[in-house]
């Protein structure tokens, strides 16, 4: 039986110190951590040992490359990132890899880098599907799903449904060949307009968050069937601006944390 791991992502907790950010996830019941690594060594290896310590899981995410547009600035900073990130052991690495407007050459040169690295530490890397990025939306990634039969990829599909404004019930056969190349998830819910709902509780986003249930499951099913021992799912519910802020007060219309708490423990519950 594939162990379903369930991690707490430190993105919007970056000012909390490393002993009180592992404490409280340890206290809502996570399996482990996904986070970027600080560049400071001593810095990175008190995550790490603290991390290991708490006996906590460790994704690591590469989103660093999104600040270098030009081609071999972003090569370049995904070889050195990549190579940090496998380096910590991780169950694996979520990489935000090249852009929408490199060319495909670019891109599979990007791709063909992280494979390369990946091999050498025996470290799975898997791509982001996320807006901006060669995956960004359906019709951008189907190229590289027919020359690359070996891509894996993380299941954000909030931004997909950004990019196409629907839940995505046209895109049933581009789902069937993405799904099973899924070796990770981002368990945010999305809507036609934004990645993120407000609250994914609320009544009103009933049927956003069934289409997120209903491929999250296919892809739990498809890794089940295949026998893998673990797959890794990460709440992803984001701090402003993806949580949303009132008008002129700026308060914060839900606290991001506990939407991932909450989360983590309907995913729990259905997948244990």
């Amino acid at each position: 039986m594939t162990d379903i791991r369930i991690l707490a992502p430190q993105w919007g907790n970056n000012e909390v110190p490393a002993a009180e950010f592992v404490a409280r996830v340890v206290e809502a019941g996570f399996d482990g951590i996904e986070m970027s690594l600080p560049d400071d060594g001593a810095e990175r290896e008190d995550w790490l040992r603290r991390i290991a310590d708490a006996g906590l899981d460790l994704v690591v995410s590469q989103w660093q490359t999104v600040f270098h547009t030009e081609f071999h600035a972003h090569r370049t900073a995904l070889q050195s990132l990549l190579a940090q990130a496998c380096a910590a052991r991780p169950l694996l690495v979520n990489s935000h890899t090249g852009k929408d407007f490199y060319t495909a050459g670019q891109n599979e040169e990007l791709i063909a880098l992280a494979d390369a690295i990946s091999r050498e530490h025996g470290v799975p890397i898997v791509h982001e599907i996320h807006r901006s990025r060669f995956s960004g939306h359906p019709m951008l990634l189907r190229p590289y799903l027919e020359r690359l039969p070996d891509l894996r990829l993380t299941a954000d599909l909030s931004h997909w449904c950004t990019a196409c404004e629907s839940l995505l019930e046209d895109q049933g056969a581009m789902l069937d060949n993405v799904l099973p190349r899924v070796r990770h998830i981002h368990a945010r819910v999305g809507h036609a307009q934004g990645p993120q709902v407000p609250d994914f509780r609320a009544p009103e986003y009933g049927v956003e968050l069934a289409a997120h249930l209903a491929w999250w499951d296919r892809i739990v099913a498809l890794r089940r069937a295949a026998g893998d021992p673990v797959l890794t799912i990460t709440p992803e519910f984001g701090p402003a601006p993806y949580t949303f802020r009132l008008p002129y007060s700026q308060e914060l219309v839900a606290d991001a944390w506990q939407l991932n708490v909450a989360m983590a423990a309907l995913l729990r519950e259905r997948y244990r």
